[in-house]
């Protein structure tokens, strides 16, 4: 069953970047080796009774003893670009720059240094969920000082890696960790604040992103010429009932609170959707809450988060079908807020985890989306991928499948309707460590058999076919 073969590359730029991605707590492992310090999933995960079988990312892929391994998986592939994150608290044990831990620092290096030596070029991701502990006993993204300490950060990593890293993101899916971690309780640091946490630690981040990019805009650009965004993440919605007013209102009310809630403030008004401020503050209103805006306002003193993304970063995976629930009886919660339930429709296959409808049309018609609501800005699709549970399958055909109508969706968008898509970054080079599903979810276009201390990489069909598209578009740009 060929499949991916069949791909006409003629849609794709000649520098498409063609991509995988990771995250630093997900396959590093080496959690206290070399003088690294805690973060906020170490401590989550050793708590117990969070995580798939209390599994922990101690040593996950063991990508800081074996980044050898990855680099020939990465080689094997024949990617353009790969993406990864740093670990804050490997390189800043405590989150500061009082002390730098060198061997972080040699590790990173390294690790650049041999991709850059390999013809591939680095996206580095700032924070991909895993703050430093210390900083969280410090208030973490809810203490308004965070984001002093990020910039922080962020200069030092531009100081340090810049002359060789030319695309970053400052701060991975900020809509997951807020929900997730402070309002859901499901992923660390594990905080059940329902409706006022949740809006705060996205304002916090959404500054801390702010101060990096006018930190690189201002000391750095000049001298490096990279490009630094956001890593926003988002479904595709439509109504449940498309003649239904309230469905479609509730439609646009789901978008802005999930792309929206960030996207809006960088790439169109500088503030938050109309929808969210009003139903926040009527629903504050309606509950009786009156310690201040739970939606945060922009502060006219700070800088404005308008503008500061030099390229548009989107994780997408699934698709929803919305219906309305505003009148439903609620309490106080982003639930309640959002006035909008996403659902399945039967009609799509599930792969894996039960939340993961496949649906590569949707991507399709969320970057036109982006396209037509937020300027028109050059995307990096950064994550995008099909997941495996139970029995693997080494010979994935249905993900190979996935890949083929996914990509044959984004040439789609590039050829048919002028979007600007620079990349793409296949979620995940590796099988990891997948939050709180913990090893029972595998991603990777390379399998690894955690039950072994070697932790063998092994390509599947899916990273064939996959490294096959990526030597066609390149063996067509030679013969060009």
């Amino acid at each position: 069953m060929a499949v991916l073969k069949q791909l006409p590359v003629d849609a794709f730029p000649r520098d498409f970047a063609w991509g995988a991605a990771t995250a630093a707590y997900q396959i590093e492992g080496g959690w206290d080796m070399d003088g690294k310090g805690p973060s906020i999933w170490d401590t989550f995960c050793h708590a117990k009774g969070r995580v798939f079988k209390d599994q922990t990312g101690d040593v996950a892929c063991n990508s800081y003893q074996l980044w050898e391994e990855d680099l020939k998986c990465i080689q094997q592939l024949g990617l353009t670009h790969y993406r990864l994150s740093f670990s804050w608290s490997r390189l800043l044990p405590d989150g500061t720059t009082n002390y730098v831990n060198p061997k972080g620092v040699t590790y990173y290096n390294k690790v650049i240094n041999d991709l850059i030596a390999n013809a591939v070029m680095p996206m580095i991701t700032l924070n991909h969920f895993d703050l430093p502990q210390a900083l969280e006993n410090r208030g973490g993204w809810k203490s308004p000082e965070i984001v002093e300490f990020f910039d922080s950060y962020a200069k030092f990593c531009f100081e340090t890696f810049g002359d060789r890293v030319k695309l970053w993101i400052t701060v991975n899916e900020p809509y997951v960790c807020a929900k997730l971690g402070y309002e859901d309780g499901l992923h660390a640091p594990g905080l059940k604040e329902p409706g006022t946490s949740v809006y705060l630690v996205g304002h916090n981040m959404l500054r801390a992103h702010t101060r990096a990019w006018h930190s690189y805009d201002t000391h750095f650009r000049h001298l490096q010429g990279g490009k630094v965004s956001i890593g926003l993440n988002s479904d595709w919605a439509e109504p449940l009932d498309p003649d239904c007013p309230e469905d479609v209102a509730a439609t646009q009310r789901y978008m802005d609170f999930i792309l929206g809630w960030f996207a809006c403030p960088v790439f169109c008004t500088g503030d938050y959707p109309e929808s969210m401020k009003s139903r926040i503050q009527a629903k504050s209103l309606q509950f009786g809450f009156s310690e201040g805006p739970r939606l945060p306002e922009f502060s006219e003193n700070e800088l404005s988060p308008l503008g500061t993304a030099d390229f548009f970063a989107l994780n997408y995976y699934t698709s929803r079908k919305v219906k309305d629930t505003s009148s439903h009886p609620s309490e106080l919660s982003f639930t309640g807020d959002q006035g909008a339930e996403g659902v399945t429709d039967p009609s799509w296959p599930v792969c894996g985890v039960s939340w993961l409808a496949v649906v590569p049309e949707g991507l399709h018609k969320l970057l036109n989306y982006i396209k037509e609501t937020c300027n028109n800005p050059a995307i990096y699709i950064t994550e995008n991928g099909f997941s495996q549970i139970g029995p693997v399958e080494l010979e994935d055909t249905d993900r190979c499948q996935f890949y083929q109508n996914t990509l044959q969706e984004v040439s789609k968008a590039i050829r048919d309707d002028g979007v600007d898509v620079r990349g793409y970054f296949a979620w995940s080079l590796l099988d990891n460590f997948e939050w709180a599903d913990g090893f029972s979810v595998r991603f990777g276009l390379f399998h690894l058999d955690f039950s072994k201390v070697e932790l063998k990489r092994t390509i599947y069909r899916s990273g064939r076919e996959y490294a096959a598209v990526i030597s066609r578009h390149r063996t067509k740009l030679e013969k060009t």
